[in-house]
This record gives structure tokens, C-alpha cells and sequence, in this order.
């Protein structure tokens, strides 16, 4: 409703070139009185999200220009800090009524005109006029739209999406910096807003930055249970096509050429059986005679095949049964981290399956010791995904990037691994064994 408070979170810093999140606040932004860790579920802090409040202040329906949100002094540190973080094009997420924030693009060569990016870069690097030399500048003002759906039944109205547009502009003002001081670069009373003309605020140190925003609120037709279809529906269709097709040319020529080699080798091998001249040499068994027999004997590695079908029947379930209930809506991307707590979950569910049917195929190669089998099964692959997981967790959590797992998750992924995948795996390898 019209007057209500909307609480704007902040979550991690993400960038496409190091793929290593932040926390917000490991940058000097501007901070509220307490920060506050939000409640998160396994999957969102495996995906190392980090939500905590902010201090933007929204109230519905309620537009909002050039607030000024804090005033910091850049040191060499921080000047440090916020440069790396450009460099490595780094961006700020956001979320507001459990939707991210996202940046609108305007782009004519596609029949739906504007796209979607989720967060908006920290700054940018630029050169001046006439000048070669390479600038940092910070995004310190930021312009939301938020979009809203009015029911008319009821008059109430909810949220349907929440835009940014980032700039950088050397903020100005008369007289000493204080809490009440005016700006004159953008100023609520006479209306002035930020423009891209203005000048932009370059990284230096012992200089200020004076964060600001604005807030505007549009009325929009999108429905409250659509509006995720915007964040959904990009126009990238037309480059996963050209991968996909390919991808499948790829495919199909190299079976050609593995069909055709072995065609060859057959036909080989038939003319010679018919070439042959005397009893004794039709006795002979030669060429794909060999290995005819070879699908009745057990391989020289049983106990591995066995495990890695085992596994694969595992991963193969989980899939399956994720793709089920994505289909069926339950894994709505609305549910932050619902997806891989379901992945989790299932891998673990799987695991009565895995034993089942690694010592069902191990009792077919007439083997006995159906335990050994289902100890391999319940642990080969989860030690080594393990292994490899903890030496990259100590690498990130050496970066202190917030994608380090805390060791109360990791708590929790041992008691999922050694309090419910093992005992069902021993107990599906016992009903497989004894069947």
C-alpha cells in the first residue's frame, strides 16, 4: 500500500572474470546503524550469497530525489580497494521484495528492444578528452525505478520489478560538508537531477565521495504472478541456438567417422573368413571372433565398474528428478538457492538407488563381498568431490571472498554424507545383494 516501508537488501559483489563473490560491505560503502545477516537456506550460501540490509530508506509510491545516502574520504587503501574491484568489473546486487536489481540495455538490433543485466558495475575506467591516460570512476549515484501492478479489486499494489540506471557525477555543494548540506549538482527543492553530462567522480586519493540516489516509481500492467518473466525471457535465444546446432554437427560427424572406420574394419574381417581355404584355418578364430565370448566374462576391474555404475545411477536419478519437479514448478527461481539445496537433497536421497545397483551387478559378476562394494559406492566419489571441494573452500576463503563455506555448512555436508547417503547406500546394496 501507498506510505509502506520497503526494505532494500544488498548481497554479493559478483564478476564474471574471477567468479570469486564479496561480500558488499568488504567495500567502504555506506553502512546502516547494524548490519544485519539475512536468513539463508543451504543452497543460497553454498552459491556464496551474503544478504544483509542497507541503508536505503524507500517508502511506496513515494518518489524520491538526490537523497543523500553518506560522505566518505578515499585513503590509499580504499582507493586500493574500489580500483581492483573496477578492474575486475565487479558488480553490485541488490534485492527488493525478493527481486534482484537489474540494469535496463537498450539495444535496437532485437525485435524486444531492451534487456536485462542483473546488478550494476561498481565504476568504470574512461579517458578524458585529449588525455591517454586511463581513469577510475566510481558509480556514487543511483537512480531505482520501481515498478508496481495496482489491483483494482482490491487497491493494493505490488511490486513487479526494480531497475537502476548507475552514474558517476562529482557531487558539489557550498560551504562545509554537514548533514543538512545541499547539493548543487542535484538539488530536490529546484528539481535538478543527475545527468550523463555531468562531471564524473574519479577515484583519488584524500578525495570525497558523496553517495546519492533517486527514487521513482512507475505504475506497470505486468501481474505480480509474471513478473519474473522478464529476468527469464533474454534475448539470447539466437547464440544458445547456433551452440546447440553446433554442437549436434559435431556429434554427428565424429559417430560418422567412428561408423565408417569400424564398417571398414568389419568388412575387412568378413572377406578374409571368406577367403579362407581350408577347415583348419575356418577353426581359427580371428578378427571380431576374438572378443565374442568376452561379453560372458567379467572384466579384469569389476569391483570399479560396479561402483562407477552405482555413482552414475546416483547422478542420473538426481537429475532426473530435479528436471521433474523444475517442470512442475516447484523450483521457482523466486526460491533463491532452491535449486541447489534440491540437488543436494536428492544426491543424498539417491544414494539407496547407487547401492542397489552397484552390488545387484556385482552379485551377476558372481562376486561375494557385496559390502566392500557398497563401502566403495557410499564413498569413492563423495571423498574425492570432497577433497577437492575443501583445498578450493581454503584457496577462496584465503581470497576472504564470501563463496567460502562456513564450518557450520560444512558441518552439515559431512552429517548429509556420513548420517543419511551412507546408510542408504549400505542399505541399497544389501536389498540388491540379497535379491
Amino acid at each position: 500500500m501507498q506510505g509502506d516501508s520497503l526494505k532494500v537488501k544488498v548481497n554479493k559483489l559478483t564478476s564474471i572474470k574471477t567468479q570469486l563473490p564479496y561480500s558488499y560491505y568488504s567495500l567502504p560503502f555506506c553502512t546502516p546503524e547494524k548490519i544485519v545477516d539475512s536468513a539463508e537456506n543451504l543452497g543460497e550460501v553454498l552459491r556464496g550469497d551474503r544478504i544483509e540490509n542497507s541503508p536505503y530508506a524507500f517508502t511506496m509510491q513515494e518518489p524520491q530525489l538526490c537523497t543523500v545516502l553518506c560522505r566518505i574520504m578515499i585513503d590509499a587503501k580504499t582507493a586500493k580497494q574500489f580500483k581492483e574491484k573496477i578492474d575486475d568489473e565487479y558488480r553490485v546486487n541488490m534485492i527488493l521484495d525478493n527481486l534482484p536489481l537489474v540494469v535496463p540495455i537498450k539495444r535496437l538490433d532485437q525485435a524486444s528492444n531492451t534487456v536485462y543485466q542483473l546488478g550494476y558495475h561498481i565504476g568504470l575506467k574512461g579517458q578524458y578528452a585529449g588525455n591517454k591516460e586511463e581513469k577510475y570512476f566510481i558509480h556514487n549515484h543511483l537512480a531505482f525505478t520501481v515498478k508496481y501492478h495496482r489491483d483494482l479489486q482490491t487497491g493494493s499494489s505490488r511490486i513487479v520489478g526494480f531497475e537502476v540506471k548507475p552514474y558517476s557525477i562529482k557531487h558539489e555543494y557550498e560551504g562545509k560538508w554537514s548533514e543538512k548540506t545541499r547539493l548543487t549538482t542535484c538539488d530536490p527543492h529546484m528539481k535538478r537531477i543527475v545527468v550523463n553530462s555531468n562531471t564524473p567522480l574519479e577515484v583519488e586519493v584524500n578525495k570525497e565521495i558523496i553517495f546519492s540516489y533517486d527514487v521513482e516509481y512507475q505504475e506497470s500492467d505486468v501481474k505480480w504472478a509474471s513478473r519474473w518473466d522478464s529476468y527469464l525471457l533474454m534475448s539470447d535465444d539466437q547464440i544458445h541456438w547456433f551452440s546447440i546446432v553446433n554442437s549436434l554437427m559435431i556429434v554427428l560427424f565424429l559417430t560418422g567417422m567412428v561408423a565408417m572406420i569400424m564398417l571398414r574394419t568389419l568388412y575387412r574381417d568378413i572377406s578374409k573368413y571368406n577367403e579362407l581355404e581350408t577347415q583348419e584355418e575356418a577353426l581359427e578364430e580371428t578378427g571380431w571372433k576374438l572378443v565374442h565370448g568376452d561379453v560372458f566374462r567379467p572384466p579384469s576391474n569389476s569391483d570399479l565398474l560396479c561402483v562407477y555404475v552405482g555413482t552414475g545411477v546416483q547422478f542420473l536419478g538426481m537429475v532426473l528428478v530435479t528436471m521433474i519437479f523444475a517442470v512442475l514448478g516447484f523450483l521457482s527461481p523466486s526460491n533463491r538457492g532452491g535449486l541447489m539445496t534440491a540437488m543436494l537433497l536428492l544426491w543424498v536421497s539417491m544414494g539407496i538407488f547407487a547401492g542397489y545397483a552397484s552390488t545387484n551387478l556385482y552379485k551377476m559378476f558372481n562376486g561375494a563381498e557385496w559390502k566392500k562394494i557398497a563401502a566403495k559406492t557410499a564413498f569413492m566419489f563423495p571423498a574425492i568431490v570432497f577433497v577437492i571441494f575443501f583445498v578450493l573452500n581454503a584457496l577462496i576463503w584465503g581470497q576472504k571472498s564470501s563463496g567460502a563455506v562456513p564450518f557450520g555448512t560444512m558441518f552439515a555436508l559431512v552429517f548429509l554424507w556420513f548420517g543419511i547417503s551412507v546408510p542408504l547406500v549400505i542399505v541399497g546394496g544389501y536389498v540388491g545383494f540379497k535379491k
